[in-house]
């Protein structure tokens, strides 16, 4: 920036901001403002023209008054003129004004824009730079249209400056996360990965910011930039604090560049190249020797910058998640940062810690630091870092130490911070349920979960419990034992009574023996709790009530006299007052017989996830350290690595009303009789929101039944390679006008696809989803095409993991450029073990030629004039057909879009009718197309015609069209 003379130094300016601040009062200040402002507009709007240090003056006392509140309409045109100023301090009060006070709606925007464009194309490195920092200042979406085309090739062009490169880089990087969609992708991408060798390491790191945040949405156009990133980061680690002086902060070397490059190649997988993938990691493992030096400076300054990169490559090594000696490695330099003596390290050490552990390589180095983490857990002052312990506990947890660190959060739960209770209650359930070997053990540890924080245990807990006694025939008697002694307590809580009430309704016969729990003492007891307890759980104890009539006859009238009494039959509760009623009918009409079949033990409840997990999941949010675990980790095993049951039956006698659907997943009622239908709320995250449509349920009564007819002929499982495909016409022709959904669906696998396409390019993303709590093993997945498929279309497959856990879901890309126009679609066949049976599926990838439409509008006049062209008979194409749907014109004009036309508005002469046109993308042509859709709404039929230069395109088209409607 050039030197400000001494001439420039603007006296006015300062007595005014003096006078300002030697006001005594807000209306002293105020009638001083008034002055000023009345002056500098009777200047703008006098006859004598100002020269530019005056306009410069009066602007920048505009512009300070604007800072101290006060609304400023006038000057702004005085602002835009100091922009063609040739002094670089006027033109600077300029810039910086227009940043500051004018919108994106301004009438000034095109002066200005104007202005911009002329200092850009000044080629003065001065006068671009401030026209770059404004443009990234205001970064509105007018901007992004006026320059976005523009400052790539200034940042890619061979004569810019190193200084205007950054700015433009910047520039650059601030209006695509503005308007991304506005930012054009072109040529200058691949050149601008090459300035991560530019000698100005102000420009690489500038670079390198840009580079992340594209290659964040388009890995695959700036992947050459790993090598180039590794290359870079090689040399600056390698280097002595001596070889970058003007970039050495505190004997760090580059420390923001450093870790900058160490993000970037976050976005990628290892490296494929072994000698890149060699460099990288010398890079990783310098690093953390150089953690291990002594350091050079006692500065915080010298600690934080090499702290900085030392956490940015353990995250690396982290995400990479192949190197096992890195792994431990950087577990171990997290070892030692739990014990020091800064708040920050322990914090980031215990975060990272928690990502480590779900690593098959470190989790077994993490667990070694147990004691440490127990300890910080104790002796911690910072709640964040107590939270951040429990975590690490959480995600260390396995069958080995289960019980230590459910014991030691226990005991932590009694002086918690009332913010994290909840969610240590939720985590303890869960690791209780998961590792438990000695059922009893896990009755306790809930039931001393309720005393302890009863107030936090939600009720997915408690519902939980009584599913697993339910289920488990060997803890049952125990159950009632153990909720019998609890509830003897003088003061238990509510949720206690809740599994009280509900245990000893069902089981209390098996206690019933011991005098000491004799049916009326069970009653007694519970009655005891009845009117201290919410109306919910009085419709509990009702329940469990009429359950003592079938399970001890003996105590009937005992019973019937509390039903009978008033406070229950005349309660001012309708839910109370009708069980109170139906119930003593019930146990007055009924024959024994009736009562034993109405009223019998509860069927053990069907398998599905655990509710406290999704619990937990949504109380910590997406994408967190827990939720990262629990994918991998947690999913991969139910508890005792057994199958359990998972989800609880509604009963209008065994369970209030408000809680019919225990498991909170909107799911009907399921009989015993017939497998649970999948749904959207299985162990998948499912990100498509029509999935339930494609799910293709079991045949009732079969749990390996993958030829059932329900499946809509989508699949073929076998132990041989399909021979044939099924292409599931319904699923498949339904993705014709859409590009996001569920392709296919059975009880083990779900795919999903989310694609996008652009001209004669497109983008496709797989999601496989093992429903299952098994892995699959070998899991390959290959797209076929037919020899005449092969020299239309170009299909480019990543290759995924060969190990799907139980519960996850990977996701596969498929790059897809379309060479010239194809009839078939290519086919995903599927194959891996599962259970240690092949299974092998192969359904129609929906990549059809209407894909590559690009929506072309045109007047009606143009639109009737092409189709008289296209009149020779073998380029057109007429179908008339029944109407298979509702005749709905908004339906039919979304189907239309989605086809991937342009609809044309008042085209046709008759208003009824639908015409449009587009243009198919081909690498090696362009073919026009026009449709025009009759709808006849008396005959239910429709009559479709396609106009296309090419006959079997016309065809194709029309086939696929016509199967919409």
């Amino acid at each position: 920036m050039p030197a400000v003379s001494k001439g420039d130094g603007m006296r006015g300016l300062a007595v005014f901001i003096s006078d300002i601040r030697n006001c005594k009062s807000k209306e002293a200040e105020i009638k001083r403002i008034n002055k000023e402002l009345a002056n500098i507009r009777s200047k703008f709007k006098g006859d004598k023209a100002l020269d530019g240090y005056s306009k410069k003056k009066y602007v920048c006392k505009l512009l300070f008054i604007f800072l101290l509140g006060h609304d400023i309409d006038f000057g702004h045109m005085e602002a835009v003129n100091l922009l063609s100023s040739n002094r670089y301090t006027e033109k600077q009060i300029g810039y910086l004004f227009i940043s500051v006070l004018v919108n994106s709606n301004s009438e000034l925007i095109r002066l200005i824009n104007n202005a911009i464009k002329n200092d850009l194309a000044s080629r003065n490195p001065t006068f671009m730079g401030l026209a770059l920092h404004c443009i990234a200042n205001v970064g509105s979406r007018e901007m992004a249209e006026a320059f976005a085309g523009e400052i790539p090739k200034i940042l890619v062009a061979g004569d810019t400056m190193d200084s205007v490169k950054q700015s433009a880089a910047l520039c650059l990087l601030r209006l695509y996360r503005t308007s991304p969609d506005l930012v054009p992708m072109g040529d200058w991408t691949s050149r601008v990965v090459h300035l991560l060798n530019d000698q100005h390491l102000g420009v690489v790191t500038a670079a390198t910011s840009l580079i992340t945040t594209l290659a964040q949405k388009n890995p695959e156009e700036f992947k050459t930039s790993v090598s180039l990133a590794v290359s870079r980061l090689s040399r600056i680690v390698t280097s002595a604090s001596t070889d970058l002086q003007d970039y050495t902060y505190y004997f760090v070397p580059a420390p923001w560049l450093s870790v900058k490059l160490l993000r970037l190649l976050q976005c990628y997988p290892p490296p494929e190249d072994p000698a890149v993938r060699g460099r990288l990691t010398e890079c990783l493992e310098t690093i953390l020797n150089k953690a291990q030096e002594p350091p050079k400076s006692k500065k915080v300054q010298h600690s934080n910058a090499k702290n900085a990169v030392l956490f940015e490559a353990i995250s690396l090594i982290i995400h990479h998640d192949s190197e096992p000696n890195l792994l431990v490695r950087a577990c171990n330099q997290l070892g030692q940062f739990l014990q020091h003596r800064e708040t920050n390290l322990r914090y980031l050490a215990l975060e990272s810690m928690c990502t480590l552990a779900s690593s098959e390589f470190s989790h077994e180095a993490v667990k070694t630091h147990i004691e440490t983490v127990i300890n910080a857990l104790k002796t911690e002052r910072d709640v964040s870092v107590r939270q951040r312990a429990v975590d690490l506990l959480y995600a260390m947890c396995d069958r080995s130490n289960a019980q230590q660190i459910v014991a030691e959060m226990l005991n932590y739960l009694e002086t918690a911070d009332y913010s994290i209770r909840e969610e240590i209650v939720l985590k303890v359930a869960i690791l209780a349920e998961k590792y438990a070997v000695d059922y009893t053990w896990y009755v306790d540890t809930i039931l001393n979960l309720i005393r302890i924080a009863g107030d936090y245990v939600s009720e997915e807990v408690w519902y939980r419990v009584i599913q697993i006694v339910i289920n488990r025939d060997d803890v049952q008697g125990y159950a009632a034992k153990t909720v019998f002694e609890a509830l003897q307590a003088p003061a238990c809580h509510e949720n206690l009574v809740k599994v009280g009430g509900y245990i000893l309704g069902e089981f209390g016969n098996l206690i019933a023996g011991d005098p000491r729990s004799s049916p009326l003492i069970q009653f007694n007891l519970l009655h005891s709790k009845f009117h201290l307890c919410s109306v919910p759980t009085r419709a509990l104890l009702l329940s469990t009530y009429i359950k003592f009539v079938n399970l001890f006859p003996e105590i009937k009238t005992t019973i019937q006299d509390v039903l009978r009494s008033d406070s229950q039959l005349k309660n001012a509760d309708v839910e109370l007052q009708q069980r109170a009623v139906e119930y003593l009918r019930l146990s007055t009409i009924a024959s024994t017989d009736i009562l034993a079949t109405v009223l019998e033990e509860m069927p053990p409840f069907p398998e599905r996830e655990s509710s406290i997990l999704a619990k937990l999941k949504k109380k910590k949010g997406p994408g967190t350290v827990t939720d990262l675990e629990e994918i991998k980790k947690e999913r991969s095993s139910d508890m005792n690595g057994s199958a359990e049951p998972a989800s609880v039956n509604a009963s209008a006698v065994s369970t209030p009303s408000p809680s019919a659907d225990l498991l909170g997943l909107g799911a009907a009622p399921l009989t015993n009789s017939a497998p649970p239908p999948s749904s959207s709320g299985s162990l998948l995250v499912d990100v498509f929101s029509d999935s339930a449509s494609a799910v293709a349920p079991l045949a009732p009564g079969s749990d390996d039944n993958f030829a059932s007819p329900d499946l809509a002929s989508s699949e073929v499982v076998s132990e041989e390679p399909a021979d044939t495909v099924h292409d599931a016409d319904e699923l498949f022709h339904k993705f014709v006008c859409k590009n996001n959904g569920v392709l296919f669906e059975n009880q083990l696998l779900q795919i999903g696809l989310k694609s996008e396409f652009r001209q004669n390019l497109g983008r496709m993303f797989i999601f496989y989803g093992n429903k299952t709590s098994t892995q699959f093993l070998t899991f390959t997945p290959t797209v076929i095409c037919s020899d005449d498929l092969q020299s239309s279309l170009n299909l480019q497959t990543k290759p995924v993991d060969p190990t799907v856990d139980g519960g996850a879901q990977v996701q596969q890309v498929v790059n897809i450029e379309c060479v010239s126009d194809f009839m078939e679609a290519p086919i995903l066949n599927i194959q891996f073990r599962y259970g240690g049976t092949f299974q092998n599926l192969s359904v129609k990838l929906p990549i059809t030629l209407n894909k590559f439409f690009q929506p072309t509008e045109m007047s009606s006049q143009d639109f009737f004039q092409r189709w008289k062209q296209l009149s020779n008979p073998k380029q057109e194409v007429q179908n008339i057909f029944k109407a298979k749907h509702p005749m709905d014109a908004e339906i039919t004009k979304a189907k239309i879009i989605g086809f991937g036309s342009a609809l044309l508005e008042e085209v046709d002469p008759n208003p009824a009718n639908f015409v449009g046109a587009g243009i198919i993308h081909t690498k090696t042509t362009q073919i026009g197309c026009l449709l025009r859709l009759e709808p006849n709404l008396q005959a239910q039929m429709y009559r479709l015609t396609l106009r296309t230069s090419k006959e079997a395109v016309s065809q194709r088209l029309c086939e696929l069209l016509s199967e919409q409607f």
